[in-house]
């Protein structure tokens, strides 16, 4: 043995462990960037992180055409107008296998500039000067001509507001003058995303984690989720990221020619499409500000991200009854729609959210129930806060104990989890988070045969608070106060 002479100090595991408390009001969103114009343009199919407007431009690039590049329009309304972050966007359109073959064409000189389409890819653009303008002893380009260099004699940028590709020749180059170009160039074809790219794409959720450090709630595919198949792998999705997480999938009813053009067809159209999951949040219709049209799960996704972190990141209370950014509801064409209280209600009562301008002096979200209603009226399924209580807290507690996992299944392991649990519980429940809960390991739910194969069930009982849908004043004429006034 050897000899131990002096003061000695040793640590041991703290009995309780800090609660890894899971992200809310984070949306992942799927559809088609304008890549191109990205000064730094992210890899297609993979999860990207942006904190910030800036960040997500340079990503991914920006166009007003939300038709053809729908991750823009998410990204307009939850950065500029919900002033929310992060995102986590998946961008599908790849410039390499959805382009046009390159052509060359003769294109007039304006201002020193020739405008080509949005679409163009930049690293493709190759320019000389056409006969007649070229310099005899300069290197031939495209078409025979004299060929300029690109960083000398011009430059390339995208004008996301005159929706083009500006060629535009510079004052030091060789060329500053000249009247018309030789221009060789490929567009990008963000038309040939398909359905089967957005579906590749939703499967990227499960990459969220392990790339980007983040698990996000909120599964979005603007343009897309009204399609039956996509709006299921996002239900899919939702039920279990990584077969583990929990999310809510926003979903659009098709406001087109052959959509939902009337509130009363709804309900057909949503039996019939079968949009009836507790994990699908379904919307009608489209909204829009000034010009601009939003698909409604846009503004949702970045309505529940703001109120969510008001509320410290706990996502207890609904966005219903909470302001949109928008001046109007509209279908997919621009015709303006107009529901009174009585219709938003009836929407309401289909399990669909929608938009309403009543006495809170602004348009509002209005409707609380998930797209199981009225079919499942299992109150943790149809109430949307309620819902994503339940989901909050399971994805809390996996992350939080999954570090115990294959650790001896001993008493004392035992306690840790249910004090940990309790104790973040019983804050919850101090904050008015929870109305009440408690964690408990209930014998009959732990067999000795379960236990002895290193199975184990802790039980969970919470009460979230259910919003306040209904309010009703009784009032009563009390003859009383009269003989009490006329001292009668």
């Amino acid at each position: 043995m050897s000899l131990k002479h002096g003061v000695y100090a040793q640590e041991k595991a703290t009995s309780l462990v800090t609660p890894l408390v899971a992200d809310v009001g984070i949306p992942f969103v799927v559809g088609a960037a304008p890549v191109q114009s990205a000064g730094s343009p992210a890899r297609p199919n993979v999860p990207v992180l942006c904190t910030s407007w800036d960040e997500a431009v340079a990503k991914l690039g920006f166009s007003y055409d939300w038709e053809v590049y729908p991750i823009c329009e998410f990204m307009y309304s939850h950065f500029q107008l919900f002033g929310c972050q992060p995102v986590i966007f998946c961008n599908v359109m790849d410039p390499e296998r959805m382009k046009k073959e390159a052509e060359t064409a003769e294109y007039a000189v304006t201002d020193h500039v020739v405008r080509l389409p949005f679409s163009t890819l930049g690293d493709s653009i190759a320019v000389s000067l056409p006969d007649g303008e070229q310099d005899p002893e300069a290197p031939e380009g495209a078409g025979g001509g004299t060929a300029l260099e690109y960083d000398e004699d011009y430059s390339v940028l995208y004008d996301e507001n005159e929706n083009a590709c500006i060629v535009e020749l510079l004052g030091s180059g060789s060329a500053y003058g000249a009247e018309k170009l030789l221009i060789t160039c490929a567009e990008a074809a963000p038309e040939e995303v398909v359905l089967a790219d957005i579906v590749e794409g939703l499967g990227v959720v499960d990459d969220c984690l392990s790339q980007v450090g983040v698990i996000p709630d909120l599964i979005c595919a603007p343009s897309w989720s009204h399609n039956t198949v996509a709006a299921a792998v996002m239900a899919t999705k939702a039920a279990g990221i990584v077969g583990l997480f929990r999310a809510k999938a926003l979903i659009d009813c098709d406001t087109g020619e052959e959509g939902v053009r009337e509130y009363s067809e709804l309900t057909p159209y949503k039996n019939k499409n079968n949009f009836v999951d507790e994990n699908q949040i379904l919307c009608w219709p489209m909204v829009k500000l000034g010009d601009y049209r939003f698909h409604m799960s846009t503004q949702l996704a970045g309505l529940m991200a703001k109120v969510d972190t008001g509320n410290d990141g706990c996502p207890y209370e609904s966005p219903s009854n909470k302001n949109f950014k928008m001046d109007g509801c509209c279908l997919a064409d621009g015709t303006e729609v107009n529901l009174s209280f009585l219709q938003a209600n009836m929407v309401n009562s289909y399990g669909i959210v929608t938009a309403l301008n009543f006495l809170t002096g602004g348009w509002t979200c209005w409707g609380n129930y998930t797209a199981c209603y009225p079919g499942n009226t299992d109150v943790k399924d149809y109430f949307i806060p309620v819902s994503r209580m339940f989901d909050w807290v399971a994805n809390t507690v996996i992350r939080t104990f999954w570090s115990k996992i294959d650790k001896p299944m001993i008493p004392r392991l035992i306690d840790t989890i249910l004090d940990t649990c309790n104790i973040w519980i019983n804050g919850l429940v101090g904050m008015e988070r929870l109305l009440g809960g408690r964690v408990e390991l209930l014998d009959a739910e732990n067999t000795t045969l379960d236990l002895m194969a290193g199975i184990i069930y802790f039980h969970i009982f919470m009460t979230p608070a259910s919003p306040m849908q209904e309010c009703n004043f009784i009032l009563e004429y009390d003859p009383e106060y009269v003989k009490a006034a006329l001292g009668r």
